[in-house]
């Protein structure tokens, strides 16, 4: 006589009659081994479990290796939170890159379903199968055709999975979903015997086994409140709905004889598949490099002692018009021209309008998209929610590979989520970029009054600082330009004046005056009344000095007659003095002829 359940259509194909044969014999609940059937390394510092790497882009980082090798994993949540996926990534990934073969035994969608569903993400799965890498067991249950009968166990499954297994020499096996398999079940004693029997047999046979689950009503992980209990790993799958934005959260409720992440973590499924944004796996470890890179203003690399240090964060603060733009696109076109790659994320406008707006103060970007040097990705904050923020800038490092990246208008994104939710997110951007060592620049609106840091409350973690303010002065608002801090830097302390043109940026020094800092026409105004002063000394100078000029001629004409005249005196008085003697001697030799006359006659 036949107890077991009567199947009307899918379970024709199965070994047994029926899926569930007839349980002829009383089986006590035998609980699962508490010491791991995999050697433990001598090492205590080493992992005490033997892990198998899913491959998953962040779930290998979280759970410190990937899961449980040879033991059973389960996968909640609710409907739509992406349990099948995971599932399925986690045999394609170990089928292509691991070259572990998989079995997939899905208890709700057809094998066509599957292939349909998973041709969107490029995962190559009908080669795998085609390849013997991959095996789709489909076992479609409708309870309503199913008829209880008496006791059943689960050995009809055994059978075809292992025979499954065995066709395709499989290490990997995903069950899709477990309360589809036990929920025929009468009570809670069987159920919890019949999964502790079933995750036994998985692990004598050393299948990494990843079972999906439905998550359960109010604290309860999942329906039966059972199945967490007897996985050796819990992965919980969570998509939530705030302010008309859907979030999605992977956690790690559970992992026998291992560390893992127990933080809630943000995930997306992306045309790749699952992408989950871990929080606590970025460490401080990345390198510090000194190259100094140009920030496409000059003066400005003079100002920050020579320029940008690569791989480093610079953020630019000011309110609405202060330049923050351009500054950070002349940045990128600095980039392009070095001939490095470049990103720009911009959250306020257009690719064409940008390139629009930048042709205006002396740039063109559009030479460098077109050589493929630049890639701009524009969208509205609130198109989506803040992790898929983080992954949309992960994809486009992936797919880009810059090694200078900027986004715009950061403050935007304070309107997807709280102040501590966007400031985590921004953290985890700058450290992602920080780890591939890109330089980045991003812009933050400052709206009048607020403090400078408020906006995204990350300032503490940028290495460089640079604000841009509006002043009013005389009827005018201009910009100036602060370096608030440059770590590593001799920077300077100066304001400057921060002026767009049509070839670009300029800074300029800022004029001082009685009342402070003077800019635009007031700085002009000053300086042509600085340099009329300056004209007039000099002009009061060259007068004084043609003055002195014809003073000096005066008085040099005057000791010229005066010389003039002392040697025509002095020429008269030598003259009279040579007559004087010859007189002299005259009158001499004629008394000594009279003496010698008189002596003759004598």
């Amino acid at each position: 006589m036949n107890t077991g359940l009567e199947v009307r259509h899918s379970w024709a194909e199965w070994p047994l009659t029926g899926f569930f044969s007839k349980l002829i014999r009383c089986r006590a609940l035998q609980p699962p081994p508490l010491i791991s059937p995999f050697p433990l390394s001598e090492d205590a510092t080493a992992p005490r479990l033997h892990k198998a790497p899913t491959g998953i882009d962040g779930v290998d980082a979280i759970t410190r290796g990937g899961l449980p090798r040879g033991r059973p994993t389960l996968v909640t949540g609710g409907a739509g939170s992406g349990k099948t996926l995971f599932a399925m990534e986690f045999l394609v990934k170990g089928a292509r890159d691991y070259g572990e073969a998989g079995v997939m035994l899905s208890f709700e969608e057809s094998r066509q379903n599957i292939l349909e569903n998973m041709a969107s993400l490029g995962f190559g799965l009908p080669a795998l199968i085609e390849a013997g890498q991959i095996l789709i067991e489909p076992c479609l249950i409708q309870p309503s055709e199913m008829v209880q009968a008496g006791s059943f166990d689960l050995d009809g499954l055994f059978l075809r999975l292992e025979r499954a297994v065995e066709r395709i020499g499989a290490q990997r096996v995903a069950i899709d979903t477990i309360e589809l398999l036990v929920g025929a079940f009468g009570d809670d004693f069987t159920v919890r015997s019949e999964l502790d029997r079933l995750f036994s047999w998985l692990k004598e046979r050393q299948l990494t086994t990843v079972l999906t689950g439905e998550r359960g009503r109010g604290d309860s992980l999942t329906r039966f409140g059972l199945e967490e209990y007897v996985s050796d790993c819990v992965v919980v799958l969570d998509h939530r709905v705030a302010n008309q934005i859907s979030t999605r959260r992977l956690r790690v409720m559970k992992y026998r004889g291992s560390e893992h992440g127990t933080n809630e973590y943000p995930f997306l499924i992306t045309e790749r598949g699952f992408l989950v944004l871990p929080i606590t796996s970025l460490g401080l470890e990345y390198e510090a490099s000194n190259e100094l890179v140009s920030s496409g203003v000059a003066r400005l690399d003079h100002m920050l002692g020579g320029g940008i240090y690569r791989g480093s964060t610079v953020l630019i603060s000011g309110s609405a018009g202060t330049g923050k733009t351009t500054l950070a696109n002349y940045f990128l076109d600095a980039a392009c021209r070095r001939g490095e790659r470049a990103l720009l994320m911009s959250f306020e406008e257009s690719p064409a309008q940008l390139i629009r707006n930048m042709r205006s103060v002396g740039v063109d970007l559009q030479p460098w998209i077109t050589a493929g040097l630049l890639r701009i990705a524009c969208h509205r904050p609130t198109s989506f929610g803040l992790e898929e923020h983080l992954g949309r800038l992960e994809q486009q490092l992936v797919d880009h590979q810059p090694t200078v990246a900027v986004i715009d208008a950061m403050a935007s994104v304070a309107h997807v989520g709280a102040n501590d939710e966007v400031a985590a997110m921004v953290t985890r951007e700058i450290d992602l970029l920080k780890s591939r060592q890109i330089t980045f620049m991003f812009t933050t609106l400052i709206q009048p009054g607020m403090e400078a840091s408020s906006a995204i409350g990350v300032s503490s973690l940028t290495d460089t600082w640079l604000e841009l303010r509006n002043v009013e002065h005389d009827g005018e608002r201009n910009r100036l330009l602060y370096v608030i801090k440059s770590r590593g830097m001799a920077h300077s302390n100066q304001v400057r004046e921060f002026l767009l043109t049509d070839q670009g940026p300029e800074l300029l020094d800022v004029e001082v005056g009685p009342l402070g800092v003077i800019t635009g026409s007031g700085r002009q105004i000053e300086q042509a009344r600085r340099a009329a002063t300056i004209a007039s000394r000099d002009a009061d100078i060259e007068r004084r000095r043609r003055t002195l000029s014809s003073r000096r001629a005066a008085v040099e004409a005057q000791i010229l007659a005066l010389q003039t005249e002392i040697e025509s005196e002095t020429a008269d008085f030598e003259a009279e003095l040579r007559d004087e003697q010859q007189r002299e001697s005259a009158l001499q030799a004629n008394n000594a002829s009279v003496v010698q006359k008189r002596e003759e006659r004598a």
